[in-house]
């Protein structure tokens, strides 16, 4: 694959992010975080309430509900509300 398909996709993504709100960026960047695989953490802070998931060569999805879905390093399904929710890349 050369290059040049890869930038042109870039900007014209790019592009496309200029003429979105905020809301529609955000929607945005769940959309890409749920078709990538990889290695994510993903903090809950609400008040004195934090939890944080290590998600290992798997996916973090969302719904119009309002909540980010995933299975963490011990294979456990959780479910946490887009609110106060954080998702980070992380390295292998």
């Amino acid at each position: 694959m050369t290059i040049a398909p890869i930038i042109c996709r870039c900007l014209l993504f790019a592009l496309v992010l200029v003429g979105c709100t905020q809301d529609q960026q955000n929607q945005l960047s769940r959309k890409v975080v749920e078709l990538l695989d990889g290695n994510y953490r993903v903090t809950y802070a609400n008040g004195p309430t934090e939890k944080s998931w290590v998600i290992k060569n798997g996916k973090v999805t969302t719904s119009e509900k309002g909540y980010y879905y995933f299975w963490d390093e011990h294979k456990h399904y959780v479910q946490v509300p887009i609110e106060n929710t954080f998702i980070e890349e992380i390295a292998n």
